[in-house]
């Protein structure tokens, strides 16, 4: 699956704390939006649902979220853990982005995830809803990158 030399602590098994730290990890490498920095959090040999696709390995992540990146527009994440136990961890999520129309979303769901014990991921799960929105009703407003620390999350925006 991954090499030692490849370790992404905080490693299995997670406390509340290292799983929060976790999840803070990824969705700030998710809101880099560059797909080879994200891909490096999976294992070599990582299995993924996402929607109706199913990639597998680094090399299709990468292409997977080059893609995804081309069509959502200014996205912006926030992610929060649900439980975690052992090496596995779920996690709710909502995020915005507009398509080159300029028409907004707020896409939502739940992932689970499985790691390794260098603390990379190796399964990913995720199940996803998109809801059309005006942008007035835009709830992520931070410049494009990492969420700030003071930035509510998803519960404080009641989402």
């Amino acid at each position: 699956m991954s090499q030692a030399s490849e370790a992404r602590p905080p490693f299995p098994p997670f406390t509340r704390e290292s799983a929060i730290q976790k999840v803070r990890m990824a969705e700030d490498g998710w809101n880099s939006r560059d797909p080879q920095r994200v891909s490096l959090a999976y294992t070599v040999d990582t299995i993924w649902r996402n929607r109706s696709e199913f990639p597998e390995g680094r090399e299709q992540i990468v292409q997977f979220l080059t893609r995804k990146w081309e069509r959502e527009l200014d996205y912006r994440l926030i992610k929060e853990l649900w439980a975690f136990d052992g090496n596995r961890i779920a996690v709710r999520f909502a995020y915005e982005c507009h398509d080159a129309a300029g028409n907004w979303f707020r896409s939502y769901g739940n992932e689970n995830w499985e790691f390794d014990e260098h603390g990379l991921m190796h399964r990913r799960y995720a199940s996803i809803n998109d809801l059309p929105i005006r942008e007035s009703e835009r709830k992520y407003h931070w410049p494009l990158g990492p969420r700030p620390d003071d930035h509510p999350g998803l519960s404080e925006l009641g989402l």
